[in-house]
């Protein structure tokens, strides 16, 4: 789906963080089975209650999934999607969630952004045309 990503280093990540990161990871895993719709479904239940996430909170949460998984530091990128928005959301926040396209030449990727632009990711803004996102609750309404 996307190119494999440097990991970062377990020790540059909180052991907190870390420790929360590794069941996230394993239910990420799960969502990640599962048909497009029923992770959008899935996705659009937990998000409730959470307040925007900022670039610096997905990106922790980002860091703290690839720290503690191959697959997540690797091509996985449907899982460590799922897994940064879910250890977003066990703090308080969610993340855009998106998966999308890109037809020349054809792939497909997961990914998360906050504030309109894609966290942690090694392409630049637009390279994927997103057709499923899973937004973050409006700031204005606080709950979606």
């Amino acid at each position: 789906m996307s190119t494999p990503m440097a990991t970062t280093a377990p020790e540059d990540v909180p052991l907190r963080l870390r420790a929360a990161a590794v069941p996230v990871v394993a239910v990420a895993r799960l969502l990640a089975a599962l048909r497009p719709r029923r992770i959008r479904r899935v996705l659009t239940a937990v998000r409730r209650g959470a307040r925007p996430a900022t670039a610096g909170e997905a990106l922790a949460a980002r860091r703290a999934v690839v720290a503690v998984s191959r697959r997540c530091a690797g091509e996985g990128c449907l899982q460590r999607s799922i897994a940064t928005a879910l250890l977003c959301r066990l703090r308080g926040t969610w993340p855009d969630w998106c998966t999308g396209i890109r037809t020349e030449p054809f792939r497909a990727h997961a990914w998360v952004q906050a504030d309109g632009r894609p966290v942690g990711e090694p392409h630049p803004d637009g390279y994927y045309r997103p057709l499923m996102i899973v937004p973050a609750p409006s700031r204005r309404a606080g709950r979606t």
